[in-house]
C-alpha cells in the first residue's frame, strides 16, 4: 500500500509514515497530497513534489485553506532548511496576516540553549516554549496544535511546549507578564475562527501529513 507519508505537505510539515486509510480517528486530510485543492496560493508559489510533500517556492508567500476553522486539532509534520524561518498560522484573516491572526513559529532553533517567543513552537510573538524540541535542519519534526476556545495547546516531537490561555492577554501590544507583543489588538478580542496558513518567509521548507479534526 502507498505510504500517506508520500502524500504530504512539504514546507513547515511532515507526519511520517500513516497510511491513508489509518488516519487518526476523526482526522481528515487536509492536503491530499496530490494538487492545491482546498488551498490558495498566488500561482506558482507553492508547488506538490513528485513525493507528495508541499514546497514553497521563492517569494511564493503565504498558502492558505479555502475553509475557516474554530476549535481543533491539527497535525503535520515540517521540515527547515538552515537558517530557516517560517510558521503556521490559524483562526487568521489571509487579508491581515500579521495582526488578524495567530501564529505557531517554525524556525531553524535546534540546539539553542535558551528560547524566547521567537523560536520553533512558540507562539509567536506571545509565549515562548518551554522547552527546545526542535529537530536539526533537514529533519522532520511532528506537530500538533489544539485550539479549545480560549486554550491553545502546542506538541512538538512529543513534548508539550506552548499551553496558552488567550484570556489573558487582555490588553493590546502587552503579554501577561508585562512583556510587548507585536498584536494592537489584546490576543482574548482576536477572532476565535479562520484560515489556516503556512509561511514562506525566503528559505526553503517543507510541509507533509497535514491532517485536522474538527472540534466545534
Amino acid at each position: 500500500m502507498k505510504l500517506f507519508s508520500r502524500v504530504i505537505l512539504c514546507a513547515v510539515l511532515a507526519a511520517g509514515s500513516l497510511c491513508a486509510d489509518q488516519l487518526p480517528p476523526g482526522f481528515v486530510k487536509l492536503f491530499n497530497g496530490k494538487d492545491l485543492k482546498g488551498w490558495k496560493a498566488k500561482p506558482g508559489g507553492w508547488v506538490v513534489e513528485k513525493d507528495g510533500v508541499f514546497a514553497r517556492k521563492p517569494g511564493g508567500g503565504y498558502v492558505w485553506t479555502e475553509e475557516s476553522f474554530g476549535d481543533f486539532i491539527l497535525d503535520l509534520e515540517v521540515k527547515l532548511a538552515k537558517r530557516c524561518n517560517s510558521g503556521v498560522f490559524f483562526r487568521t484573516n489571509p487579508k491581515n496576516a500579521v495582526q488578524g491572526g495567530f501564529e505557531i513559529q517554525v524556525l531553524d532553533s535546534a540546539g539553542k540553549a535558551k528560547v524566547g517567543k521567537h523560536d520553533m513552537g512558540a507562539l509567536y510573538d506571545a509565549m515562548a516554549p518551554k522547552v527546545n524540541a526542535a529537530k536539526p535542519a533537514g529533519e522532520w519534526n511532528k506537530m500538533r496544535i489544539s485550539c479549545r476556545g480560549p486554550m491553545v495547546n502546542v506538541i512538538l516531537n512529543g513534548k508539550e511546549v506552548v499551553s496558552a490561555n488567550l484570556d489573558h492577554w487582555v490588553k493590546g501590544n502587552q503579554n501577561p507578564d508585562g512583556s510587548r507583543n507585536k498584536f494592537r489588538t489584546a490576543l482574548k478580542d482576536l477572532p476565535r475562527k479562520g484560515h489556516i496558513g503556512l509561511q514562506d518567509h525566503g528559505q526553503n521548507v517543507w510541509f507533509r501529513n497535514i491532517f485536522i479534526k474538527r472540534l466545534d
